[in-house]
């Protein structure tokens, strides 16, 4: 893939950058540029923001009414929305599950659940993960047991990104219990207001509320909300997290992150009373966050290229997921190095008034210690980097 050749791209490209200067809400930007968390309104309104456009579900083809990118078009897209401080397009909806009903579901399904999807008017939950099973999700228990013309759900799922803002949830149900494991397996989703369910909030240490446990206590859904076969949903889950791994790589985002880091050690006296870019050590650390990124976009490139001549983003996945992860932990550990001593400090949801008082050297330190933390978590979501090690070395290396 060649990104820099191609008049049309970089036309393409003026457009996008244009409709982020100038379009969208300024509020959302400045909002998520202090770091803090967006409400459930500001979510929609963002995602609205680029649905109205018909841009929020980038990656769709156009008669499933999206806008019918090429994969350059869609890289190009994504390093602008990243360079502009957008918010991250919550990927459950229109990474995730759409893909899987315009793919396996009927008709009815996609004309009843796509608009709302690429129009970001309804948010989506992934339920996947549970408390005994998380990188063993063949493992499940949740359980989807038939009466009539309905299911009955129930369980506890764990780790649910966004559930707090969402309208729908995806899960992973287990509907046989009588052979392989995997076997057993469907893809049923469910109104996140339906009876039963119980959202209960999972603050984590960066003091975001990201996360959430989701419980079904004997909840009750149409059975047409069965999405393709019953018992191919661990089918569907591995045409999923193919997308998913890769959706980790963020380039645009990170060099974004490296390019603020290098703007606060150049004016940010050290200990010493000199410029933190100056010192020797950090100025090594940076160069190589730099080379990381390169490598990470040749990866993804490569990957990408796969696909456009008609693969599809399997084994390679793990090697992206695996890269994009460690990439954003090194950019994320430097800054620590830029906050110095203002990192011992606490914070609410990474932002709090004192925390802006003091001019630069304490208003970028609780963002980017609590984006330090909140990438802790990468490694391990997403399926854990040991487990993708393993499909490296089995499927890759044949090892």
């Amino acid at each position: 893939m060649d990104l820099k050749t191609d008049p049309k791209l970089e036309d393409f490209r003026a457009d996008v950058r244009a409709f982020f200067e100038n379009e969208f809400p300024k509020d959302i930007l400045a909002k998520t540029a202090k770091g803090a968390s967006l409400t459930t309104e500001e979510v929609r309104k963002s995602e609205t923001a680029l649905g109205s456009k018909g841009w929020l579900a980038a990656g769709w083809p156009a008669e499933h009414g999206g806008p019918g990118w090429s994969l350059e078009e869609q890289y190009v897209f994504d390093e602008e929305l990243e360079r502009a401080g957008v918010p991250t397009v919550t990927p459950m909806g229109v990474v995730y599950v759409g893909p899987i009903i315009y793919t396996f579901g009927t008709e009815e399904q996609k004309q009843r659940w796509l608009p709302g999807i690429r129009e970001g008017r309804e948010g989506w939950a992934q339920g996947y993960s549970e408390p005994e099973a998380g990188s063993d999700l063949a493992s499940l228990q949740f359980s989807a047991v038939k009466e009539g013309d309905e299911y009955v759900l129930n369980g506890t799922k764990i780790w649910t990104s966004a559930a707090q803002h969402a309208d729908w949830i995806f899960c992973l149900a287990r509907t046989d219990n009588s052979g392989k494991k995997q076997e057993g397996i469907s893809f049923i989703i469910a109104e996140m207001d339906r009876p039963g369910i119980t959202v209960t909030p999972i603050i984590t240490i960066d003091g975001k509320h990201a996360l959430n446990q989701v419980h079904f206590d004997n909840v009750r859904v149409p059975a047409d909300y069965l999405i393709g076969e019953e018992g191919k949903g661990w089918t569907y889950s591995q045409y999923l997290l193919g997308h998913e791994r890769t959706s980790y790589a963020r380039i645009g985002g990170k060099r974004k992150q490296l390019a603020h880091i290098r703007k606060i050690a150049s004016s940010v006296p050290d200990g010493g009373n000199h410029r933190l870019i100056d010192d020797p050590s950090f100025a090594r650390k940076l160069a190589e966050a730099d080379l990381a990124v390169d490598g990470l976009e040749m990866t993804v490139l490569r990957v990408l290229s796969a696909v456009k001549d008609g693969g599809a983003p399997g084994k390679e996945a793990s090697i992206v997921k695996i890269l994009a992860t460690e990439t954003a932990q090194q950019i994320t550990t430097l800054y620590l190095d830029t906050a110095g001593f203002n990192a011992q400090r606490g914070f609410a949801d990474s932002v709090s008034p004192d925390w802006l008082e003091g001019g630069m050297a304490t208003s970028h330190a609780a963002p980017g210690v609590s984006t330090y933390f909140g990438t802790r978590a990468q490694s391990i979501y997403g399926g854990t980097n040991e487990i993708q090690h393993n499909i490296i070395a089995k499927r890759v290396l044949g090892l």
